[in-house]
């Protein structure tokens, strides 16, 4: 099994949008209105997974993490950096498992970044 997509509630699409393209340099393939004051967006990096980002969605709020797979984690959090992200937490990892580390979305979102 592996991830399909992720959906995030958001406040801003527009601003939320601006930070999965400009700093996490994901791809925005499609944005529509399915009815009056809900707006959907998708974004996609590498690989088939993407992140549904929704404005509008009432009694609904937010998103706790995506994992998102990188291969090189110390050009990774440079590039980051170089952007004015933080990590919150990280890089860290166990003897024989994957590297990881934490940032926070403009929206409160966790991104973990896994490097096998």
């Amino acid at each position: 099994m592996k991830v399909k997509n992720c959906v995030v509630a958001v406040e801003n699409l527009d601003a939320s949008a601006k930070f999965y393209t400009d700093i996490l340099g994901m791809e925005e393939t499609r944005r529509f209105s399915p009815r009056p004051g809900l707006t959907i967006a998708f974004f996609q990096g590498d690989g088939e997974a993407t992140i549904e980002l929704v404005e509008g969605e009432e009694g609904k709020n937010g998103l706790y993490m995506v994992g998102m797979e990188i291969d090189d984690m110390d050009a990774e959090v440079s590039n980051l950096k170089a952007k004015g992200v933080e990590l919150t937490r990280g890089p860290f990892g166990a003897p024989g498992g994957p590297r990881i580390a934490f940032l926070r979305g403009p929206d409160g979102v966790e991104i973990e970044l896994i490097e096998h």
